[in-house]
């Protein structure tokens, strides 16, 4: 498995990374997932790009069997701990994989309830727009013939608008930026991240191209998923998508 640009900022972040004001709704995201699709303990979620475990330890919490995948060892390491500590190990698993090579997950195919992807936890951190095809593919064909996928993504729009600080690529449609984070003892490291944007209408062909359908599409904040419909004005998309 080759290093993906993201490890070494997790390898700085570490435990910091939950500082972040963008994790702060979790539970939120969470409630809102699980009563839109009506999950009930028994039922198995695949988290691709899963980091810390935020996501999958609220949904183990719950009594949801969850896997999480990461490229990055660090924030592994930190969810196999977190679901050790909260006597989760039984319901939450964690292994480093690549989010582009799912399909080479043992046990994954036709597999889940459900598969998230949230925050940009893989799809949008590819430097290729066929490399987020690639996570997208794997990530359907690990739904079960009934199962859900739950994806949000970067608004283009919003990036277009409103990040100024930011160089956004008109033909691949990635944002760039220089930002600087913290590592748990507060030492700065100036960092480039590189971010998918995406539009409604591409949302819906992409997942059309590797096989879903039903496609719904909302726009999104962190900590505040709900219906409302796709605009310039918030930083994220949420997408529904049934195989």
């Amino acid at each position: 498995m080759t290093e993906h640009w993201f490890e070494p900022i997790a390898d700085h972040l570490g435990s910091a990374y939950m500082r972040y004001s963008f994790t702060k709704g979790t539970r939120q995201e969470i409630d809102f997932i699980m009563s839109e699709l009506h999950l009930v303990p028994g039922m198995r979620v695949l988290d691709v790009g899963c980091g810390p475990g935020r996501h999958a330890l609220e949904l183990a919490r719950r009594g949801i069997e969850v896997v999480g995948i990461d490229i990055s060892q660090t924030f592994i390491d930190l969810a196999s701990q977190a679901a050790e500590s909260e006597g989760l190990s039984g319901l939450a698993s964690f292994k480093r994989h690549d989010a582009r090579l799912i399909a080479l997950l043992e046990g994954s195919r036709g597999a889940f309830n459900v598969v998230i992807c949230l925050c940009q936890g893989a799809f949008g951190l590819m430097r290729q727009n066929s490399e987020d095809e690639l996570v997208l593919k794997g990530m359907a064909e690990s739904l079960k013939s009934d199962g859900t996928l739950v994806l949000s993504a970067f608004n283009a729009y919003f990036a277009v608008k409103y990040h100024t600080e930011a160089q956004f690529d008109a033909d691949s449609g990635v944002s760039s930026e220089l930002t600087e984070i913290r590592n748990p003892l507060g030492e700065t490291r100036e960092i480039s991240l590189h971010t998918g944007c995406y539009t409604p209408r591409e949302l819906r062909l992409l997942c059309r191209g590797a096989g879903l359908a039903n496609v719904r599409v909302a726009s999104a904040e962190p900590g505040d998923y709900g219906h409302e419909p796709p605009s310039t004005e918030t930083a994220e998309f949420l997408v529904f998508a049934s195989r």
